[in-house]
């Protein structure tokens, strides 16, 4: 199997790493060494919402995760293997870029998704002498970004990050850049992600007992070459053909609703950002086939979005709650975020929007119903309502789970000649709705080392059911299918 060069130099300075750190003995008695074991069926019907062949995911994978640590006085190292093989192309991973970005017709195949593959998850090297606080590290390497509510940061990415975690002061600084995917079968980036960098700094206060107030922002600088169109020559979805410069600007507040830990009896979260910069984007080529007078246009762009909610605690184990979304027509997220979180109070991550529909912070608002039930650290489950809506009833929503499209067809034969995204119907707003449901029963507890908070995923072994139906609105057409279905079940166990 073939490597790129920069799986390889990842190989590489993970070795270098690791070694760098005290012995493989220590790192034995220690336990700073393990194998996370997943396997995982998904069954998914009509991503396409019926308007091509295919569209369907009926499969098994086993994907397998070594991962060693090591410390020495302040410093410290990590890395993280992939394995996967499954019987088709299935979604193991819920931070693996989504299905219909890496199997987009290209007319290469090095961002197409394959049964099996290897990769990196992750590999960086810490220090934590800056300042006496436990909750204090620097790190540098591929590594795993997060946030409370994942709508501005949940991604394994190339960074030089500082956490700063305390009682009263939470923290973030940082810069990112990916450079690569680091699996054997995304070989090149996806467009928006070439020659991106991240600047992030974020900063939280507790101003009383479980209450925090805080600031965010993050920055994008985007000169990527841009791909022009060419007369006679085929456009290529791996082709860039937007750049610029973005910047949110953002306020929150919360009543460390997002741990699932705590036992208030109203918990709530509230945040407000903006979003402002400029973008340049490639003409198409006009009508007769011939070059446009312009290659490319600018435009200034500004937006803004919300995301509020409140869950009321019945007793221990039940709690309810409602949540509320709104983003303008030209807002966008970073890019970096998996919009997963434990806003319903369980120590499941659940997808703010949708776990089938998988919507994006972009031209969209939704109310969300939920309930949700924890029996001590064994079980929880999250029932949860969607309504979705377009701000805009005549701009196109967000990338998300849904991959519908239109086809050209020969007038005699009736062959499809070329495929589209299909436009939604002016005018029309209702995206849809949808039920999702999250189960989980949890086995062997068990205390990893704090520097891994981010990077594991899952802290015990388990057995979990994802699922959600999701019924298409007016927005659509008439053309499409009544329902779609998205359902995992995950099975980790640690060694």
């Amino acid at each position: 199997m073939k490597l790129n060069p920069f799986v390889k130099a990842g190989i590489g300075l993970s070795f270098a790493l690791l070694w760098s750190c005290p012995t493989l003995a220590a790192l034995t008695e220690a336990k700073n060494f393990g194998l996370e074991v997943k396997a995982t069926a998904q069954s998914e019907d009509d991503r396409d919402l019926g308007t091509q062949k295919g569209g369907d995911v009926n499969g098994i994978g086993l994907d397998l995760r070594p991962w060693i640590y090591g410390e020495s006085g302040a410093w410290s190292a990590y890395a993280m293997g992939q394995a996967v093989v499954s019987s088709d192309i299935i979604e193991t991973d819920t931070l693996q870029p989504s299905a219909d970005d890496t199997t987009e017709q290209s007319s290469n195949d090095d961002r197409k998704a394959k049964k099996n593959y290897l990769a990196l998850r992750e590999f960086w090297v810490g220090y934590s002498g800056f300042t006496p606080y436990p909750g204090e590290i620097l790190k540098f390497g591929r590594q795993r970004l997060r946030n409370d509510d994942g709508q501005w940061r949940d991604t394994n990415i190339e960074a030089l990050n500082w956490t700063f975690d305390t009682t009263l002061l939470k923290a973030n600084v940082g810069a990112a850049e990916r450079f690569s995917e680091y699996r054997t079968d995304l070989k090149e980036l996806s467009p928006v992600d070439k020659d991106r960098q991240h600047f992030y700094a974020d900063a939280a206060y507790q101003w009383t007992p479980g209450q925090w107030i805080g600031l965010r922002g993050h920055h994008t600088h985007d000169d990527g070459k841009l791909d022009y169109a060419e007369p006679g020559v085929a456009s290529d979805p791996l082709d860039k053909r937007e750049n610029g410069d973005l910047t949110w600007l953002g306020i929150e507040a919360n009543s460390d609703a997002y741990n699932w830990r705590n036992t208030n009896t109203v918990n709530y979260w509230a945040s407000i950002t903006g979003m402002k910069g400029d973008r340049d984007t490639v003409n198409t080529l006009n009508a007769d086939g011939s070059r446009p007078t312009n290659g490319k246009r600018s435009d200034d762009v500004s937006g803004w979005a919300t995301d509020i909610g409140v869950r009321l605690r019945l007793d221990p184990q039940w709690q309810v709650g409602a949540a509320y979304s709104r983003a303008s027509a030209e807002y966008e997220q970073n890019g970096l975020q998996s919009n997963r979180s434990n806003w319903t109070g369980t120590q499941s991550r659940v997808h703010r929007f949708g776990e089938a529909f998988r919507g994006e912070m972009n031209n969209m608002q939704s109310m969300s119903l939920f309930g949700s039930w924890q029996l001590r650290e064994d079980y929880d489950a999250s029932l949860v309502y969607h309504k979705f809506w377009r701000v805009d009833g005549n701009k196109p929503v967000g990338s998300n789970g849904i991959d519908a499209v239109q086809n050209n067809t020969d007038d005699v034969t009736g062959a499809i000649l070329s495929s589209t995204s299909l436009p939604l119907e002016d005018g029309k707003k209702d995206l849809g709705q949808e039920m999702d449901l999250v189960v989980t029963k949890y086995f062997k507890k068990g205390l990893l080392p704090a520097a891994l908070s981010q990077s594991i995923d899952e802290p015990s072994a388990l057995v979990r059911l994802r699922a959600g139906v999701f019924k298409p609105g007016d927005a659509y057409g008439s053309q499409v299918d009544s329902y779609m279905h998205r359902a995992f079940v995950d099975v980790v166990w640690k060694f």
